[in-house]
């Protein structure tokens, strides 16, 4: 079947949800690899994101730049290289009503102070630019929307759904969470509030995270096909252990059973929490997310992940009285790790001439200096851990990985206290981890998705996320209505 239309341009696949968290990320990753299989040239997109979970890819002339880290799995399902062009806008909340903007992989100023209906019709023409090159460029481009389609209040400025539909004349999937109650009224309410020819585009839905007996949805389907004349395509059995890193929001299933309990600190403006996603998988492996005294006090491990707010987050750790619980674990000699904002939080103060994040105390156990700098430092990261590490961390001693930093702290050793030991360098040699003792400091992200890492601590072979993706794949396969992801391809009548 040829794909390309009289302009020669892909075709366009759009997954849509009824609301925030029906699972969109999930099916538009699923699709790429998909996609991919059947012999396409993929690639995903999506106009707008707003997360404070990012990766560093390549930019605009020659330069790095970030993008959401939904965008990110999704290339790699699709077996692209990722790039600037396939998030062109990420929204980065730094507070509720405010956020960050950065514009094709770089921090734009100007758009950040920009009011949101006028920054919207600022930021079309680079996410539009951005969806047509890509659609010349592939077979198939496989689009995520944002929140729900149908926010009348929203509808008129927003560009990330039904005006990047329309632009493209995508083939739109409707998802739906079941398990949530009400979906045959969340799909039949969006299809109905979107004007005609935004309907028209609405190809089929999606009953995602089902649990029971798919039978007993009867006549559900057919009446909402004879309602609006869109058939259901699938029904997506609830899928817990997938493997994909979670887009937004924590891991709120409650830890059970016996093993190493491994606490990471939740707070308001944590960043990059799909890094701590392949913990989930490791057998004997509790991950907590800890948000009060009482989870953090029964843990083994605490980690402070990154923070999109510093001193903000520094602020309500101790408004919550979790520094003392992490100053008494590190005491007792139990592992402590902070992980680039949660580094910058372990040292003694945090420096901010500029007004990047704030002046603050730091928690005083790791004897370094954080300087906030107006530049953003974006880089992947070649790394090497010392060759020799005391316990409880010697376990990484002489191992080689790769991750990314992502952060406007630069960090320093203090000058009046006891060196700690720099035990993590990048390929320059510029340093990027230290330790004293039981606790460490890394700046740099993505560690835990190493095989490697994994198997130095825990002695489980990962296998990454090639298995994670076939998986989704093989899943999509097998409940999608026989020849509905091909029919997707076609013009609709």
């Amino acid at each position: 079947m040829p794909l390309n239309d009289k302009k020669g341009r892909a075709r366009a696949v759009m997954v849509l949800g009824t609301t925030s968290g029906a699972g969109k990320s999930f099916l538009a990753t699923a699709l790429c690899r998909w996609y991919a299989r059947q012999g396409f040239k993929v690639a995903p997109y999506k106009a707008q994101n707003m997360s404070n979970n990012a990766r560093v890819v390549p930019g605009l002339n020659g330069h790095m730049g970030e993008i959401g880290s939904a965008q990110y799995f999704q290339a790699l399902a699709a077996r692209r290289q990722p790039e600037v062009r396939m998030n062109p806008v990420l929204l980065k909340p730094e507070a509720d009503t405010a956020s960050q903007v950065v514009v094709l992989g770089e921090v734009d100023e100007a758009l950040s102070r920009a009011p949101w209906r006028e920054r919207s019709e600022l930021l079309w023409p680079h996410a539009r630019a951005a969806l047509h090159e890509l659609m010349d460029e592939n077979e198939v481009v496989v689009i995520e929307g944002a929140g729900s389609p149908a926010e009348i209040n929203l509808h008129a400025s927003d560009y990330v759904n039904m005006r990047t539909a329309r632009e493209v004349q995508a083939a739109c999937l409707l998802a739906t969470d079941i398990d949530r109650g009400g979906a045959f009224a969340h799909l039949y309410g969006t299809h109905q509030l979107l004007p005609p020819e935004e309907r028209a585009l609405i190809r089929g839905y999606v009953l995602n995270r089902f649990r029971g007996d798919a039978r007993l949805l009867a006549p559900g389907p057919d009446m909402l096909q004879q309602l609006t004349g869109v058939p259901t395509m699938a029904v997506l059995p609830m899928w817990r252990h997938h493997g994909l890193p979670e887009e937004d929001g924590v891991f709120d299933e409650q830890a059970t059973g016996q093993g190493l309990r491994i606490a990471v600190v939740a707070y308001p403006r944590l960043s990059n929490l799909d890094e701590f996603q392949p913990l989930r998988q490791v057998p004997g492996v509790q991950l907590l997310w800890a948000r009060d005294a009482r989870t953090l006090q029964s843990a083994d491990w605490i980690i402070l992940p990154g923070s999109k707010a510093v001193a903000s987050d520094l602020a309500w750790l101790r408004e919550q009285r979790l520094d003392a619980v992490i100053a008494a674990h590190a005491a007792a000699g139990k592992p402590l790790m902070g992980i680039c904002g949660g580094l910058q939080m372990l040292g003694e103060t945090l420096v901010d001439p500029y007004g990047i994040d704030g002046n603050a105390p730091g928690l005083g156990l790791l004897p370094l200096v954080t300087r906030f700098e107006r530049e953003k430092l974006l880089r992947p990261a070649a790394l090497s851990f010392a060759r020799t590490m005391a316990s409880p961390w010697s376990a990484l001693q002489g191992l080689d990985l790769n991750g990314y930093e992502i952060h406007h702290g630069r960090t320093v050793q203090h000058p009046s206290l006891g060196a700690a030991e720099e035990i993590l360098h990048e390929r320059d040699a510029s340093v990027v981890g230290w330790q004293q003792a039981n606790v460490l400091g890394l700046y740099a992200h993505g560690l835990f998705e190493q095989p490697a890492l994994l198997k130095a601590l825990f002695g489980v072979d990962a296998g990454g996320l090639e298995p994670v993706f076939e998986g989704l794949a093989d899943y999509v396969d097998r409940h999608f209505a026989p020849g509905a992801l091909m029919q997707l391809l076609e013009p609709s009548a």
